[in-house]
């Protein structure tokens, strides 16, 4: 008798173990679909909000390009770039008026907070601008070095098509504005010019602002020329402050404008301090890095200037230990 309940026990035991395995296969099989769908969802959502802003980006260059417009118009410069094409690459020193500097211009600097207002930070606050971002490989160029700096993307072109929706991955971006130098002769196609009239401004900040919605900020890209002419400046900057964008100035010429008509709309004059990449040299990149970490020390914070190109990244990337002593943030940490 003992031994028959025995052997009813050790059968009783085994259906057990065998229900609760069906019952933990089971719930392992719906957690596996489950995951599945739901990872299938969230690549699904990703797809199609890029869609969206690439069709939102297509469909304003059509109605650009469907305008019948005098080539030497803003909109016929965007029509001539839709099917003519930059062939070679342009050297950082574009940005500077050369036929006047050798060297990026001094100038007069940026309105700073007063060293106090920094008392409360362990350390001071650099904030590096990597400017002309334009293709993928820009982007994971910059973010493969886990490092917070500020992307400003060029606006979109024939040759750069996809730097908006590019731009539209990043929680915090900037926009190269090109604006009219003194002398270069590969200008983006839809660069602003001292001759344009308020109206062709104001609809050019209405375009960025629809390209890129979460601008809050805009730095010119070359400029020695605008932004040395007050009148078309303060049209430019009233502009976009009806946008709520503000200009950061890169400062391109020592003849600029902007602190004056900064100063007279009652705003702060913000640009950059250091402009790190004028020779694509990875020792002298290094050397502009030190110098732009001891401005900030002096002010409590500095801006520097930069772009995505092999010296650059490689000086940066050799400099993390320096740049230690400072705090590396966004730009809107700083201004």
């Amino acid at each position: 008798m003992t031994k028959r309940k025995k052997k009813k026990s050790s059968s009783s035991w085994a259906i057990k173990v065998l229900i609760a395995s069906i019952i933990i296969l089971f719930v392992g099989l719906i957690g596996i679909v489950s995951y599945k769908t739901g990872y299938k969802d969230g690549q699904n959502f990703v797809e199609s909000k890029y869609k969206k802003i690439q069709k939102k980006q297509e469909e304003l260059l059509s109605q650009l390009s469907k305008v019948s417009a005098p080539k030497n118009d803003l909109v016929g410069k965007l029509q001539k770039v839709l099917t003519t094409a930059r062939k070679k690459e342009i050297d950082t020193k574009h940005e500077f008026d050369t036929n006047t500097l050798g060297r990026p211009p001094k100038g007069p600097t940026r309105v700073v907070k007063q060293k106090k207002i920094y008392s409360n930070f362990n350390k001071p606050k650099l904030a590096i601008i990597m400017d002309d971002v334009s293709f993928l490989h820009d982007v994971k160029s910059i973010k493969a070095l886990h490092m917070p700096l500020t992307m400003s993307f060029l606006p979109p072109s024939n040759i750069h098509p996809d730097s908006a929706i590019l731009a539209s991955n990043e929680k915090i971006y900037m926009v190269h504005l090109p604006l009219q130098a003194m002398s270069f002769s590969a200008e983006e196609p839809t660069t602003l010019h001292v001759n344009d009239s308020k109206e062709t401004i104001r609809q050019r900040v209405k375009e960025i602002k629809i390209l890129f919605p979460r601008a809050y900020y805009v730095n010119n890209h070359t400029g020695s020329r605008f932004t040395s002419d007050k009148r078309a400046i303060k049209d430019l900057i009233i502009a976009l402050k009806s946008e709520g964008i503000g200009f950061l100035d890169s400062r391109t010429t020592a003849e600029i404008k902007v602190p004056e008509v900064m100063a007279s709309l009652g705003k702060p004059y913000i640009a950059r301090d250091i402009f790190l990449d004028h020779e694509a040299n990875v020792e002298y990149i290094q050397g502009q890095i030190l110098k732009a970490i001891k401005k900030a020390k002096e002010l409590g914070s500095a801006i520097a200037i930069g772009h995505p190109r092999k010296e650059t990244l490689e000086a940066l990337r050799r400099s993390k230990g320096a740049l230690k002593s400072v705090e590396l943030v966004y730009i809107n940490k700083v201004i």
